[in-house]
């Protein structure tokens, strides 16, 4: 015999499984693996279901614009959810700030790159560097604003090999298509410390701060399992994971 407190109990959980929902988000590529964790956490603690797409920020806002069903996009700026809201296709209080990346130069070879990046200084230490397309991954536009702050953008130029986004970018790296190129923080280290190869952890100054901001979509309006994840985002379990991978808050 179950006892009615035991009922109860398993009363409520069939019926949030009963209401679970579907929420599909767009995530900028750098946040790929915190996200990763974090749904899984998400789907195990509130019983809905998240469809992951990850990509460029530019992409995903010219996809929106077009109509593309997702219901909330987790973008790599802050520029693109305050167009979206500006062009009616976002909820304007729903935004808000999940993390704050960091931008290294990274490569797989171990003692290419120092701690101070001067390798960037040796024009014959390396044929192709590459950071994602500044026109739709922000992060490629922090590499081009620090190299602008550095005196070294002219010059490294014609060296430059872009990638579509971030991951595109690191896929450059890791394959040795480049021997060097501008990644998120969030993509090399683990634990705190850089998984391979050799990086500089580019100065905060040199770039203006790579700020991420979540929204809700008019598409994802009414949708429980959306809502859930934007508060979920800011669960201290959540905040734990984004940390760990190397963003701030």
């Amino acid at each position: 015999m179950i006892r009615f407190s035991a009922l109860v109990l398993l009363t409520a959980v069939l019926l949030g499984r009963a209401h679970a929902a579907e929420v599909q988000v767009a995530v900028a590529a750098n946040f790929s693996a915190p996200m990763l964790k974090i749904v899984q956490a998400f789907e195990q603690d509130s019983g809905h279901k998240a469809k992951l797409a990850f990509g460029s920020t530019g992409k995903f806002y010219a996809q929106i614009k077009n109509g593309a069903p997702f219901h909330l996009l987790l973008a790599a700026d802050v520029t693109t959810p305050q167009r979206l809201v500006a062009e009616g296709l976002g909820l304007a209080d729903s935004r808000f700030s999940y993390a704050t990346g960091r931008l290294v130069l990274w490569s797989k070879q171990p003692g290419l790159v120092d701690a101070q990046g001067a390798v960037l200084t040796k024009a014959g230490a390396f044929e192709r560097i590459a950071l994602a397309d500044p026109k739709l991954a922000p992060y490629g536009a922090a590499a081009v604003q620090a190299l602008g702050k550095l005196d070294l953008l002219e010059a490294l130029m014609p060296k430059f090999v872009q990638g579509e986004s971030i991951a595109q970018t690191y896929q450059f790296i890791a394959t040795e298509n480049a021997a060097l190129g501008f990644v998120a923080l969030s993509q090399v280290q683990v634990d705190g410390r850089i998984a391979q190869g050799s990086a500089w952890i580019v100065p905060a100054t040199l770039h203006d701060p790579i700020r991420q901001d979540a929204l809700l979509l008019k598409a994802g309006l009414g949708n429980p399992a959306a809502t859930a994840l934007l508060q979920y985002l800011r669960s201290d379990k959540s905040r734990a994971i984004i940390r760990a991978h190397g963003y701030e808050l």
